[in-house]
């Protein structure tokens, strides 16, 4: 049977036992797809794949050759799950005990899941993150990440630009120079820097360099290298982020282009203005990072889910 805009594709010596399958999908030879599985349109569901009963599928999903998706398992629209990669659904498994519920994993719309990866109970690959290949991911996935390696660690950002920080003359510190970016209203700022045989000096002001009046600061140590932070956006607050010492990468994202940074210099700083979405990773082991913020702490001013954020930047640009 050919697929048609309205039936999908069972290959003669596939056995799939469910009627859950959305228009325009394909299920390949030696596939085996269990009665109450739901699979959406035009999903690809390649040679030897299982599926079991309590897993949704949503619509343009690739699952390629080798791949068991097992009870607890929500595949979100245009994933694609490469050869091989292993879920599991079961924190303490043992043969012939079943426990009450299994754990629940999510992979998130447009995410990808590279050949032979595993997946430990109760993650959730965020949007668009990647997990390359072998990966193990034992903790969930924040959306756009890149992960690799045993356990799985962020090692960069989809489709994040790589911003160069401009090479510091004496005439553009002393003069505070301003450097544009790709992200609205991200910019990056010469401090004045004084180099003396005694000891270095980097110095701004509140209201010019520093581009607004302070209401409170922070400093980030003591990092492991492994972990991020930020991951939100602020409603009202501004920062500006200068390391202190040491380097850290910062991701800033405006809803429509994201960019990427290496802050290394404390004669650097780096304008976050409100709406956009903030991600600090990768600190070097010495690294301190010295945050001024426009606001004083407010819980409602954070957005911590990047959908809501993305959505709030389409609301803003329509009124516009």
């Amino acid at each position: 049977m050919t697929a048609t805009s309205a039936t999908p594709f069972i290959h003669t010596h596939a056995l799939c036992e469910s009627a859950h399958v959305g228009a325009g999908s394909r299920i390949w030879a030696f596939a085996h797809v269990l009665p109450h599985a739901r699979i959406g349109t035009d999903c690809n569901i390649c040679d030897h794949v299982f599926i079991e009963n309590d897993v949704v599928i949503g619509d343009r999903v690739t699952v390629k050759c080798g791949v068991q998706l097992w009870d607890g398992i929500r595949i979100e629209d245009d994933v694609f799950i490469g050869p091989n990669a292993t879920f599991s659904n079961d924190i303490f498994p043992r043969s012939k005990r079943y426990p009450q519920t299994f754990a629940v994993t999510t992979v998130q719309r447009g995410a990808s899941i590279g050949a032979n990866a595993t997946l430990l109970p109760g993650v959730t690959v965020g949007a668009r993150a990647m997990v390359g290949a072998g990966a193990v991911v034992t903790r969930s996935v924040p959306p756009n990440a890149v992960v690799v390696g045993n356990p799985a660690r962020i090692v960069g950002y989809a489709d994040a630009r790589h911003g160069q920080i401009p090479a510091a003359t004496a005439a553009s510190a002393s003069a505070g120079a301003v450097h544009t970016t790709a992200v609205t209203g991200v910019t990056l700022h010469e401090l004045r820097e004084v180099l003396d045989m005694r000891g270095n000096l980097s110095v701004g002001e509140f209201g010019k360099q520093i581009p607004f009046q302070v209401s409170r600061y922070f400093l980030v140590y003591d990092v492991p290298s492994r972990e991020i932070r930020g991951e939100h956006a602020h409603r009202q607050c501004a920062q500006f982020l200068i390391a202190a010492k040491g380097s850290v990468h910062v991701v800033a994202d405006d809803g429509r282009c994201r960019q990427e940074f290496v802050l290394d210099k404390p004669s650097f700083g780096l304008l976050l203005p409100p709406m956009t979405w903030g991600i600090q990773y990768r600190y070097s082991p010495d690294a301190v990072l010295l945050v001024f913020a426009s606001e004083c702490y407010e819980p409602s001013d954070y957005i911590r889910d990047y959908d809501e954020f993305l959505n709030l930047v389409k609301d803003a640009t329509a009124i516009e």
